[in-house]
């Protein structure tokens, strides 16, 4: 398959992929430091492939799609085949039950996504410069993919805004959702944020922090070689707990947190509560350029605030002090808001083959969109953040 003078191909893996020529267009920015994000190199979606977190019988199938030209790698994108819309974080079910009452047959579907990681990135990945041919061969490529294998649809999630307006220029739906950011507006430290704040919800924040602190123990960042296999044992059993409770399983294999430690501890930071030298609980979060993720929390004994302190406030804290521009604390949760995180608009892309679901779904995103703008709005004047410079 072929745009112009541009291959299109779908692989079976990442393992057929140089990790060098998948990185050239994933994170070019990493050869001067960090990437962006983590989420769309190499090693991270290989470690949840080689972990068995993707592929046969998770329901995310990996057909990692790559454009060409001359034999050069100049776009790819992270595709899936989708048995089912677990792990993914911008909600269809609606749109499948409605197909299938209508008789039709919404899975398989494709996706492009980073499996179970609800953060704003590159979807489509190009090399500099290439950035509008590469998107619409990928777009384009997808989109034929889809249609020879008589699939419903194609989707890409947490895309960024730019992916979206292109998007939308190449015939896609463009769907607007919203999530919680924290946002350093040159901070010197967590005082000085509280400082940005009205008296009631300052003091209210520092009475929270009190009372996490009080569970008995000590709380420790760690990141890199700090962080220990035993470190990980003891962040598993989290895990399961939390995944159990919220999924029905947990999406991660034990292997993908031995994938991470071994090719990814530098972009991990691990907040862990520890009571008489033991982890009781502890948050996940991934290390980007400017941004801290936060990705996962669990715990072994229940404390007051304890969440609140490990997931929230410790990133803010520590995305103080390495000078990081913002905290993405994950889907969903208004009670993010009272803790400093502001709803932001949130992209993604959406293909149909079926003209009648397709015009269906556009009706439901325009008025889907009104109203989330609207939320937008109402919630940020909610925001704990004292207005118009004055004490509230």
């Amino acid at each position: 398959m072929s745009t112009a003078a541009i291959e299109i191909t779908a692989h079976a893996g990442l393992t057929e992929i140089p990790a060098a020529d998948w990185d050239a267009v994933a994170c070019p920015e990493a050869a001067s430091g960090r990437p962006i994000d983590p989420f769309t190199t190499h090693r991270f979606l290989a470690a949840l492939e080689r972990s068995g977190s993707v592929g046969p019988g998770t329901g995310w199938q990996p057909h990692p799609l790559v454009a060409r030209m001359g034999g050069r790698l100049i776009a790819a994108a992270p595709l899936y085949a989708k048995l089912h819309s677990q792990g993914e974080y911008i909600f269809d079910h609606n749109w499948a039950h409605a197909y299938e009452r209508a008789g039709g047959r919404y899975y398989p579907k494709l996706q492009i996504a980073v499996p179970f990681t609800p953060a704003t990135g590159r979807r489509f990945l190009t090399l500099p410069g290439l950035e509008d041919t590469g998107r619409a061969a990928l777009v384009q490529g997808a989109v034929e993919i889809a249609g020879r294998n008589g699939l419903s649809s194609l989707h890409a999630t947490f895309c960024t805004e730019a992916e979206a307006e292109a998007g939308a220029q190449l015939g896609l739906l463009h769907r607007v959702t919203q999530q919680f950011h924290w946002v350093n507006e040159g901070y010197a430290d967590f005082g000085d944020f509280l400082g940005a704040l009205s008296s009631r919800k300052r003091k209210a924040i520092r009475k929270e922090r009190e009372t996490a602190r009080a569970f008995g123990g000590t709380i420790r960042c760690l990141t890199g070689d700090a962080i220990e296999p035993r470190h990980w044992d003891a962040f598993w059993t989290f895990y399961q707990d939390t995944g159990n409770r919220k999924w029905g399983r947990p999406y991660l294999t034990r292997r993908a947190f031995a994938e991470f430690h071994a090719t990814m501890r530098d972009d991990i930071l691990l907040v862990l509560a520890e009571r008489e030298g033991r982890p009781i609980a502890g948050a996940l979060n991934f290390i980007g350029r400017d941004t801290l993720f936060g990705r996962y929390w669990g715990c072994i004994e229940d404390h007051a605030c304890l969440h609140f302190e490990l997931c929230y406030h410790q990133a803010i804290d520590w995305a103080i002090a390495h000078g990081l521009a913002r905290v993405e604390a994950g889907a969903q949760g208004e009670h993010k808001l009272a803790r400093g995180y502001l709803p932001v608009p949130i992209h993604s892309l959406h293909w149909f083959a079926d003209p009648g679901l397709g015009d269906a779904v556009a009706r439901y995103l325009d008025a889907e969109r009104r109203a989330t703008d609207e939320e937008i709005e109402v919630l940020t004047a909610y925001g704990p953040f004292r207005r118009g410079g004055g004490e509230e």
